[in-house]
């Protein structure tokens, strides 16, 4: 099942900036952290920032200083705002839950289409 829509992705130049958006059903949304993943070429996707139902928030350390991750529970939608991007962050962009357990998805979840960002001169 899916149960997210991404969407914002785009084609930026460096240095730029980019908000990328995750609509969630209601109650895939509540009591769960949330997450953006990401999966570039030739690597596997990585968990790159999540937020809890509480609202704390964690970053890999690529993207620190330069992403946010926030949450509105009353639209049901979380976002990534994505400042100073780099060609690295060249990827597919996904939203998911986030196992407290494990700090990543569950092994046979379900993926969205994603949004595609893609950084070039």
């Amino acid at each position: 099942q899916v149960h997210v829509v991404e969407s914002g992705g785009g084609l930026v130049q460096p240095g730029g900036s980019l908000r990328c958006s995750c609509v969630a059903s209601p109650t895939f949304f509540s009591r769960s952290a949330m997450g953006w993943y990401r999966q570039a070429p030739e690597k596997q996707r990585e968990l790159v920032a999540f937020i809890s139902s509480g609202g704390a928030t964690n970053y890999v350390d690529s993207v620190k200083g330069r992403f946010t991750i926030s949450g509105d529970n009353a639209k049901n939608t979380m976002y990534l705002q994505m400042n100073s991007l780099k060609p690295e962050d060249t990827a597919v962009y996904y939203c998911n839950r986030v196992l407290y357990t494990s700090q990543s998805a569950a092994p046979g979840a379900s993926w969205g289409q994603g949004t595609q960002v893609t950084v070039s001169s």
